[in-house]
């Protein structure tokens, strides 16, 4: 299908604007992925906050997987309310502006203040996957079912745009401190006002433009609390099995996504502990793996719809296997800098084709909350790739080489989850379970 035919690609009575407007909160919310989980605040928090110990990495990964804990056990929830009361856009811009506030308290942190830095780290990112759950439930009232693909890639290209933007504001700003000789103590924070700045803009353009489409199911307002929160996500899996194909799939992303998982939050880390990166040099690696991320975004939006959502998802997993053990063998610069290369090309393409092929297999009454059991599993992942790599580096006294290594195992037990899985089945079965 040419580029320029949008129109074909959208359901009936969606806009293009509308569509640009939902993309845009990829380019909005990616800045803080990259500068804060991946390129800048990671790295810092092990080196300065931390002061290189023994167990920074571990805590590091600690406070994210509290953070992912906290997701999964509410999102299913959260996705409910939002879908009984057509108020998945009211809820998404509430998560958008605890994101932005958290974020820019993250300057606050200096040396030695790791309690402060864990808990808004906590804080943040917990805002921010409930940003990422709630904008990916709108993506089957936007698409078509047959053009699923692209259009998602369509978000995540541009979300690798908006966090090369972000990265790239922030990377001109370290250059011109360092020139000054500042420490990072004191150029590290503003690199954090300047995300969260540009989330608040760039989320903006979503807020105008994006629609509500649901119709509002009722008035109840249900119990609250943490037993409600639990029954309601008890409830969401049990009603999920009608839907096998779509369960396999979150099996399968709960292995492959782990992986993903490690590449997103300990990269800066890995650059600079084993290889040897100094900062500017992690921010353009980092920068450089967005450009290839862009890429295989796009690419791999319309090659998902040429191939199939399966055989998509599949090559890139086998793309993560190969990139694990480049990273791992990794002595020079060079090596690791093709790694960081082949590993954008298949950052973009996985995660993009997982947002499709779940947004194949969710019943389209109940869309924020199946996805919101997607995030389950996608934070059920994020809590075992990272939290395992940081145990093995505690563990063996800092060996990110085996860590890494051993990250391939994750994507080899995806791939073998993948082979059973129909996704034509799974999306008859969600239509047929409305």
């Amino acid at each position: 299908m040419p580029l320029l035919k949008i129109s074909e690609s959208l359901r009936p009575g969606v806009r293009r604007r509308e569509v640009l407007g939902w993309a845009m909160y990829d380019f909005a919310n990616s800045g803080y992925t990259t500068v804060v989980i991946t390129a800048v605040f990671a790295a810092y928090f092990v080196g300065g906050v931390a002061g290189g110990a023994s167990w920074a990495t571990l805590a590091w990964t600690v406070g994210l997987s509290i953070s992912y804990a906290i997701v999964m056990l509410t999102m299913p929830s959260l996705g409910a309310w939002a879908d009984r009361h057509a108020a998945k856009k009211r809820l998404l811009l509430l998560v958008t502006l605890g994101c932005v506030l958290s974020t820019a308290a993250l300057s606050w942190v200096g040396p030695g203040e790791v309690a402060l830095a864990l808990l808004l780290l906590v804080v943040s990112n917990t805002f921010f996957s409930y940003g990422e759950s709630l904008s990916a439930s709108f993506l089957p009232e936007l698409a078509r079912p047959e053009a699923m693909g692209r259009v998602s890639g369509w978000g995540w290209s541009l979300g690798y745009l908006g966090g090369m933007l972000t990265l790239g504001v922030c990377l001109a700003y370290v250059l011109s401190a360092q020139a000054r000789q500042e420490p990072a103590a004191r150029f590290v924070p503003v690199t954090l006002l300047i995300t969260a700045g540009m989330y608040a803009l760039a989320a903006c353009v979503t807020f105008a433009l994006l629609r509500e489409h649901a119709q509002a199911q009722g008035s109840a307002t249900g119990k609250g609390g943490f037993a409600a929160q639990w029954l309601r996500l008890r409830q969401t899996w049990r009603d999920s099995a009608r839907l096998p194909d779509f369960r396999q799939l979150m099996a399968c992303a709960v292995a492959y996504q782990a992986g993903v998982a490690v590449a997103i939050s300990l990269a800066a880390i890995y650059a600079e502990q084993v290889v040897g990166f100094q900062p500017q040099e992690t921010m353009i690696l980092i920068f450089v793996l967005n450009i290839a991320a862009f890429v295989g975004a796009f690419v791999f939006g319309y090659v998902q719809d040429a191939i199939g959502h399966k055989r998509a998802l599949g090559l890139t997993i086998v793309g993560w296997i190969i990139t694990c053990a480049l990273a791992a063998a990794s002595t020079t610069k060079g090596l690791f800098w093709v790694a960081a290369a082949v590993a954008g090309l298949f950052l973009g393409s996985s995660q993009s084709a997982g947002r499709a092929m779940a947004g194949m297999m969710v019943p389209p009454g109940r869309l924020a909350e199946f996805f919101g059991l997607w995030t389950f599993a996608i934070r059920l992942a994020s809590i075992v790739g990272p939290l395992s790599y940081g145990l093995i580096t505690w563990l063996t006294d800092g060996n990110h080489r085996l860590a890494i290594g051993s990250t391939a195992l994750l994507f080899v037990i995806g791939l073998w989850l993948l082979r059973p899985l129909d996704v034509e089945r799974g999306h008859r079965a969600a239509q047929q379970a409305g």
